[in-house]
């Protein structure tokens, strides 16, 4: 088997982003904060971009052929990046909302399955595969095909398939973004809606990725690997901006730091004095009693550590320690109460479950059914109902 490796300079910047996605999808999957669902399906995301693009640096490098056992181990992944994508977005606009994924990674489960006929394949094929994508000028080898590598005859739609459902996806992606612009009456390219800002950027890069991987695969052939290399590449750029950004809004350097420490267990060098604390405290108290932050059906925890001008760290640290309650505790908490407030001044029934939710800053009724009751026991029809035969 013929070998030719070679580092250039943009395959060790692929590389190193490489690693730095894997390190930073660790921290999005274990993300403890509030909006855990975003921070989980973001950072499955990125770890199936991350192996995606490793697999495209060892066949651009050429150390595949150093591990052919690795030959289209991450093929499979191009059919987890848009329902991915598609239920980030939706978990970032519907942080409550509850329904069942599984079924959306039915073609990723399949094409796993599918895989086994290349990866049972001998050494010199995996090896033919490598040759005919990236050096089509060097010399076959024969090789022994007992069982057929693609017996459905699937695998020369692969490039269509994802295609097909790279735009479903993108699409539903778009259509309820926009229908949130929409709700929200914000302008897309001029609103001063943090969430909305970030979910717009994210889509209009993922859609730039289409289209790079689209104009390549036109111009240079179905076959072709230029695309996933340019993709490959700009992903890797993504990834250390994304890296900068963490280190930017986080709070580490707003303390007395030192590389050379270990962890600690949060908030343990917390600078907040007791009295400092108070003080924040009765400034969320404010905001969510006097000005009914609550009711903003995307609140967040960053959006009200804005509001009262503090950090995200020491907001969250006060609910934690002074009302033993996590942000979206409290934000469940004073909707529900606020929401039988609404039931019990509705003397006239006029309101819906629906229009009740949608005053208390929830999106949806079954996310509010969920929240009522967990609070009361009761569902928000079964409390108005003890009302009127009290």
């Amino acid at each position: 088997m013929k070998t030719d490796i070679h580092v250039g300079f943009f395959d060790a910047i692929i590389f190193l982003g490489v690693c730095q996605g894997l390190f930073l999808s660790w921290f999005f999957i274990t993300s403890t904060q509030s909006t855990r669902k975003a921070n989980l399906f973001q950072g499955l995301l990125l770890l199936s971009i991350s192996l995606a693009i490793f697999e495209e640096w060892l066949n651009n490098t050429g150390f595949i052929v150093k591990v052919l056992w690795l030959t289209n181990f991450s093929e499979p992944l191009n059919f987890a990046f848009l329902p991915l994508f598609y239920f980030y977005i939706r978990s970032s606009l519907n942080p409550d909302e509850r329904k069942k994924v599984w079924i959306h990674f039915i073609p990723v489960l399949f094409w796993m399955f599918y895989m086994v006929f290349p990866f049972i394949q001998p050494d010199e094929f995996k090896y033919n595969s490598y040759v005919e994508t990236k050096h089509p000028e060097w010399d076959y080898l024969e090789a022994v095909v007992k069982i057929s590598y693609d017996p459905l005859g699937l695998r020369a739609y692969v490039n269509q398939l994802s295609l097909v459902q790279f735009v479903a996806y993108l699409g539903a992606s778009i259509v309820i973004l926009m229908k949130r612009f929409r709700s929200l009456k914000q302008p897309l390219f001029k609103t001063d809606n943090e969430l909305l800002i970030i979910l717009r950027n994210t889509t209009l890069h993922f859609i730039l990725i289409i289209v790079i991987w689209i104009a390549t695969k036109i111009y240079f052939g179905l076959q072709s690997d230029v695309g996933n290399y340019l993709v490959a590449s700009y992903v890797s750029f993504m990834i250390y901006a994304t890296s900068y950004q963490v280190m930017n809004r986080s709070d580490y350097f707003k303390t007395h730091s030192s590389f050379f420490s270990f962890p600690v267990s949060k908030y343990q060098k917390s600078s907040l004095s007791e009295e400092e604390k108070e003080m924040i405290l009765k400034k969320i108290s404010k905001e969510m009693e006097a000005n009914r932050y609550f009711t903003n059906n995307l609140a967040s925890l960053s959006g009200l550590a804005k509001q009262v001008n503090e950090s995200s760290h020491h907001v969250s640290q006060v609910i934690n320690e002074k009302l033993n309650k996590n942000f979206f505790d409290l934000l469940a908490a004073y909707r529900v109460e606020y929401a039988k407030k609404l039931i019990s001044d509705d003397k006239e029934m006029k309101l819906t479950v629906e229009e009740l939710a949608e005053q208390v800053g929830y999106n949806s009724k079954s996310s509010f059914n969920i929240a009522f009751k967990k609070y009361t026991s009761q569902t928000p029809s079964e409390y108005r109902k003890s009302l009127t035969d009290h």
